[in-house]
């Protein structure tokens, strides 16, 4: 299986990865500290990674987007709408990597019309 679209979670020192292929089916979970992460995405092939957008999540994307992958940074709203439960560092990149701009759901294209 090839990862398509990752999720990361941003956080001070332990980083929060999740993968999903074109399927929709996960491809990889990891925890990532800081130092890690760019060594991780080097030897990953270049896939779409989204973001939500926070203090650092400029300096990360630009980072990421240096090793040849597509970053989409997202507001804290569109990330909020696949929490299910509570907020916590596993379930965010889920959440992240399903809503990345490319991979809207139905209702968020609706939503997002209504607003412009």
């Amino acid at each position: 299986m090839i990862t398509t679209t990752i999720g990361l979670d941003l956080a001070k020192s332990v980083f929060q990865v999740h993968g999903v292929d074109a399927g929709s089916q996960v491809t990889l979970r990891k925890k990532l500290r800081r130092p890690e992460v760019l060594r991780f995405f080097e030897a990953l092939p270049s896939c779409l990674v989204g973001m939500e957008a926070c203090a650092t999540a400029r300096f990360w994307a630009r980072e990421v987007a240096a090793l040849g992958h597509q970053v989409r940074l997202m507001p804290p709203s569109y990330v909020k709408a696949y929490v299910r439960r509570q907020k916590n560092y596993v379930a965010e990149p889920r959440r992240s990597a399903r809503r990345s701009p490319d991979r809207r759901c139905a209702l968020c294209r609706r939503r997002a019309r209504s607003v412009r």
